[in-house]
């Protein structure tokens, strides 16, 4: 595996070990690219912060 995917394994531990620092960190950054963008795209933030949320273990409840 490539430095991106050691990277992306170590962060995804990380983010299984402190599951309600990981929600606000996804939740911010889905939030900034809604602002950004107007909401243009806030089904597929929406969808893309599930998947994030799905692959360490998180229930997903931090609101945005």
């Amino acid at each position: 595996m490539g430095k991106l995917g050691d990277m992306a394994g170590k962060l995804k531990e990380m983010a299984k070990g402190h599951p309600d620092q990981a929600d606000k960190g996804v939740a911010g950054a889905e939030r900034l690219v809604d602002e950004r963008t107007g909401n243009k795209y806030a089904a597929q933030t929406d969808k893309g912060a599930e998947a994030v949320r799905r692959s360490y273990g998180s229930s997903g409840t931090t609101e945005r």
